[in-house]
């Protein structure tokens, strides 16, 4: 961007304002240069501006007179008027063009999802938020990609391929661009390659990195548009998760490393190094970059690794119900992991104390099911019967898990489950975890923040669907279920469960609080999906 001919504005209350730079430089002959400086309400420029025509630079009409203390404490005034409109543009966070809502979808792995416009024309694309991984990349030129139609999810939304000819806006990154990692390979090739594997079975992305523009806006009352020059993959061969059921139309890096969009933003300039999701109890949340939380958030520093940095943390202490246990270990906060994984002792011992504090009956193993510790829910269940679960971070902030568990209902039966998997190696809070709050990733003070929120509660309110089912964009619903269903009470539950009707407690309205539902129960229709499916899909969702 040009500098302005007027810089907007000067530190001290004595100052002169600026029409021309002072720039003084010896030659290789000893020779000095040097211009005169004049502040903005001098004589000088009184009569420049008087000649030129220059309305906007013409001083006001009741200026005091030269000299005075009034006359300084005008120019001052005005200085913090000018350079206080400036920066509130500059903090003013930002969403992407269409919006920073995000929704969770149940037929796609349940990760939250959102609409990101990139290139010259603009293209959508539905790409699912991962804060565990760095590359944002989109399906392009593909030799191996996800089918777009005769898919569960090809009635949800369109699917696009990014076209790099046709965008007028889009370049390919150059072998000596610094963010090209794979350079050893770049040359053979002509363009700069990627690959990232992730931590699925099989599932990875490969490709050529692109740069093009990100579409964006200012998230204050003006609403300005923002195109941002971004680099990102074009993902010709996809493998594993990607071909069915999770980010079948792309993926958003949001991790820590320099070619994440977060990074890039904030690099050039755009936003202040953080940003912020929310996750709504009823799977409608939001993305805003720039966001630094606030005051009386909960906080926890990053555990950072500067070979790879990443969104971990530490927690020390967990409670479960009554029982209260110390801790030792590193987890990752990620978006882009459905539920949350614990390596031993720190499984078992959650396990067993939610165990131990359950009155209801517990079921034996089900392949078909990945969870461990599921029960039979009781005609009389209560959800003041299901033990809480806190868990004490690194430097005594509590986080309160708002949904520790996951009700899975069918025609004849209805289970719910410690949503917690054994893990044999990393540590995860996933996004099951996170729901009930607004999670800040501050990259700068290299903290993580959280405060219970809902997702609607914000000062641009009007930015956001009173309606979420009428956006473009469907909202969590569970599968096989209308999107007209309305929550059901827990009684309402049994009553259904006796007559071997399926129930959904989802998909209900930000202001509404189903009574005694378990929060957000998460229910799987036979209809579309049978257990096999679904514990399918929960295996191939552990993206990082």
């Amino acid at each position: 961007m040009p500098l302005p001919l007027f810089p907007l504005g000067t530190k001290t209350v004595i100052v002169f304002s600026f029409l021309v730079l002072i720039w003084g430089f010896r030659s290789c002959h000893g020779r000095i240069f040097s211009f005169k400086m004049h502040h903005r309400f001098s004589e000088p420029v009184k009569k420049w501006s008087e000649t030129s025509g220059a309305g906007k630079l013409s001083p006001p009409q009741n200026l005091p007179e030269k000299g005075s203390y009034e006359y300084y404490a005008a120019l001052a005034h005005r200085d913090r008027l000018l350079r206080g409109r400036k920066l509130s543009e500059i903090d003013a966070p930002l969403a992407f063009s269409e919006g920073n809502s995000t929704f969770r979808l149940s037929n796609l792995g349940f990760l939250h999802y959102t609409t990101v416009k990139l290139g010259t024309p603009g293209m959508m694309f539905m790409v699912a938020l991962d804060t565990g991984s760095d590359l944002f990349w989109v399906p392009c030129d593909c030799n191996r990609c996800a089918p777009t139609d005769g898919t569960t999810f090809s009635s949800d939304f369109q699917s696009n391929m990014y076209d790099p000819k046709g965008s007028s806006t889009s370049k390919k990154v150059t072998c000596n661009n610094t963010m090209c990692a794979r350079r050893n390979r770049c040359l053979e090739l002509g363009s700069c390659p990627y690959m990232v594997s992730y931590v699925s079975a099989e599932t990875s992305t490969s490709g050529v990195l692109i740069e093009d523009v990100l579409h964006l806006k200012r998230e204050d009352k003006y609403q300005e548009l923002v195109e941002a020059y971004v680099t990102f993959g074009c993902g010709q061969v996809q493998s594993g998760s990607f071909l069915d059921v999770a980010a079948p139309n792309g993926l958003f890096g949001l991790g820590m490393e320099k070619i994440s969009v977060p990074s890039i933003l904030s690099r050039e300039g755009f936003i202040a190094n953080s940003f912020s999701m929310c996750f709504g109890q009823d799977g409608v949340g939001r993305i805003s970059f720039g966001d630094k939380g606030s005051l009386d958030q909960e906080e926890t520093p990053f555990n950072l690794n500067p070979s790879h940095p990443t969104y971990n943390i530490s927690v020390t202490q967990i409670r479960v119900g009554t029982t209260l246990f110390d801790v030792d270990l590193a987890a990752l906060f990620d978006s882009g992991t459905s539920f949350t994984y614990l390596v031993d002792p720190a499984y078992t011992k959650l396990a067993e104390s939610f165990h131990s504090q359950v009155h209801d009956t517990r079921r034996p193993s089900d392949s078909r099911i990945p969870f461990e510790y599921c029960y039979d829910m009781s005609v009389d269940v209560n959800s003041s019967l299901i033990p809480t679960l806190r868990l004490t971070m690194k430097g005594g902030s509590q986080f309160a898990v708002v949904d520790p568990i996951i009700v899975i209902s069918t025609q004849n039966e209805i289970v719910y489950c410690l949503a917690v998997v054994k893990s044999a190696e990393l540590n995860i809070i996933g996004q099951n975890f996170m729901t009930g709050y607004r999670v800040v990733f501050d990259r700068e003070k290299l903290i993580l923040g959280w405060k219970k929120f809902d997702c609607y509660d914000v000062d641009d309110y009007t930015n956001f669907s009173e309606n979420p089912n009428s956006t473009n964009v469907p909202p969590a619903v569970a599968a096989g279920l209308s999107n007209n269903s309305t929550p059901k009470s827990t009684k309402e539950i049994n009553k259904n469960k006796s007559n071997q009707t399926s129930s959904a407690c989802t998909s209900y309205p930000h202001h509404t609080t189903p009574v005694n539902c378990f929060r957000v129960l998460i229910l799987f229709s036979l209809i579309l999906f049978t257990l096999s499916d679904f514990a399918g899909q929960f295996l191939a969702l552990h993206v990082l």
